[in-house]
């Protein structure tokens, strides 16, 4: 059991593996158990007095109480493997939405690896596959059984409860408060759109409750001139954040194609595009000396907020599709945020997928979140724009209202038009006509139908050989059959600007 780790709480003590008092449980874990002090207030109640060595090493405490069960007690961001050698049995747990990686893989003797990273796995194991959200694996060695832990209602019914403004504000403010947990210096992404605004302004809300003149440290990329910059520099002088942009040159985020695709482990094309130029920000950020970032990551899929769901048929169609986009986080948006983050030493984290935050939202009825033409629904306003409910919840002095109103604006086109166009053309100049019209022979598992698709392929393909491998990358699309164009930009959706 080996472990690297990026100290974020607990610095001193958290050393891994952790052992448990009489050092018959051994753990790895990677990523944050945000109720760790509540958790270590019910085991020192229990035991006469308990000190955590870190937030994870509640994670013992609660399996020598609860066995498997602790995971309905724990609640954060997490992958994790133990071991308890009295009774010879192994734990494998990856939290509720993806947010922490984890793989496993089988070599040719049929011995069973797992790791925080597929290039860990592809020289010794010929097959492998990600390790699903919400699932656990417990038992001997050579009989692990799996078993879901996570599967809430909204998963497989369409919810009727209608939203409630202020619960839905007290529940972001208390998933932020909850992710403040830090014993480093840290900062915010600041985008300028509403999700990583908020963010930003209710954690400088929270931390101003403490120490009234406290800035927060915030982040923006973008080439010279980019959309989000302006939106950004709004909320910062807002929220009174000290705040540092980023501006990179196209040719210095192209050189960086196959090192990203390396760091992601996928040849997505929306995420490659996206990291690009994220990687660069938390190289900077790194600079500075920041170890924890928070991000708007998630919002997008709990409430539709991607501009296609302006095409969503109907209530029915547009919750299936939202539960789907969440089950697939752990494939793009968190893959992409915690891999390239972590690629700096940097822990991001997202408090829109707090557990307890996601449950509330996705319980609400789709009538209230959908947008676009609401004349379908009697006492409605006529348009909707994205997102409109989180907007509303905080309408009273957390934004601006040209930045709390602005439309979606997807990371990649976000950061300058001029990067989308450069990037396609670039990936698409790799790859000749012949190359491309045998992509389907070549490559029979999830086949590239762009230029730019087949050139991130043949990279992952380089780095990571095999179908097995390929298999474990989901591409993110629109839906197609809502009248989506295949690229999957923003600026590709026919939605124009909606206003309040």
């Amino acid at each position: 059991m080996i472990h690297e780790r990026l100290a974020i709480l607990e610095v001193e003590t958290g050393h891994q593996p952790l052992y448990s008092e009489n050092e018959n449980v051994i753990l790895v874990a990677n990523g944050e158990i945000y109720n760790y002090l509540e958790l270590s207030a019910e085991i020192a109640k229990r035991r006469g007095h308990y000190k955590p060595k870190s937030d994870c090493s509640v994670i013992i405490e609660m399996y020598e109480e609860y066995g498997e069960l602790l995971l309905d007690h724990i609640t954060g961001m997490f992958a994790f493997v133990l071991y308890d050698k009295r009774e010879k049995t192994i734990l494998i747990a990856r939290d509720p939405f993806g947010i922490i990686p984890l793989y496993v893989g089988e070599d040719v003797d049929g011995n069973i690896w797992v790791a925080s990273e597929l290039k860990c796995l592809v020289d010794v194991c010929p097959k492998v596959e990600t390790f699903p959200p919400g699932e656990l694996r417990y038992g001997k060695a050579d009989n692990l059984i799996k078993s879901t832990y996570f599967r809430p209602t909204w998963m497989y019914e369409t919810p009727s409860m209608s939203a409630d403004l202020c619960q839905l504000r007290a529940a972001l403010e208390s998933a932020v408060r909850s992710h403040l947990q830090c014993d480093v210096n840290f900062g915010a992404l600041l985008s300028g759109g509403v999700d990583s605004s908020l963010i930003a302004s209710i954690a400088t809300k929270l931390q101003r409750e403490r120490d009234p003149s406290y800035r927060l440290k915030t982040f923006s990329v973008g080439l010279k001139g980019a959309p989000d910059f302006e939106a950004a520099r709004m909320v910062a002088e807002y929220i009174g954040s000290d705040h540092r942009e980023v501006i990179f040159e196209i040719e210095d985020a192209l050189d960086g194609i196959r090192d990203v695709i390396y760091h992601l482990e996928t040849y997505d094309v929306t995420t490659v595009r996206c990291s690009l130029p994220m990687i660069l920000l938390t190289r900077y950020i790194k600079s500075t000396g920041i170890k924890m970032i928070l991000s708007g990551e998630g919002a997008d899929e709990i409430f539709g907020g991607y501009l296609y769901f302006f095409n969503a048929p109907n209530c029915t169609d547009f919750h299936e599709e939202l539960v789907k986009r969440v089950s697939q986080l752990h494939l793009s948006d968190c893959l992409r945020s915690n891999k390239v983050s972590m690629a700096k030493g940097i822990e991001l984290r997202v408090p829109f997928l707090d557990t307890a935050f996601v449950n509330y939202v996705m319980s609400v009825r789709p009538e209230d979140k959908i947008p676009g033409d609401l004349n379908c629904f009697e006492g409605q306003q006529k348009y909707r724009i994205e997102k409109h409910i989180l907007r509303a919840a905080f309408a009273d002095n957390y934004l601006p209202d040209q930045v709390l109103w602005r439309q979606k604006e997807q990371f990649s086109d976000g950061v300058g038009y001029n990067w989308i166009d450069n990037i396609r053309r670039v990936a698409t100049d790799h790859v000749s006509d012949a190359e491309f019209a045998k992509a389907s022979e070549k490559y029979p598992v999830n086949t590239p139908t762009t230029k730019e698709a087949y050139y991130y392929r043949s990279i992952f393909e380089e780095m990571f050989p095999g179908e097995s491998a390929a298999k474990t990358v989901t591409r993110w699309v629109p839906r197609r059959d809502w009248g989506c164009p295949e690229d999957p930009s923003g600026r590709a959706q026919s939605v124009h600007q909606i206003h309040k």
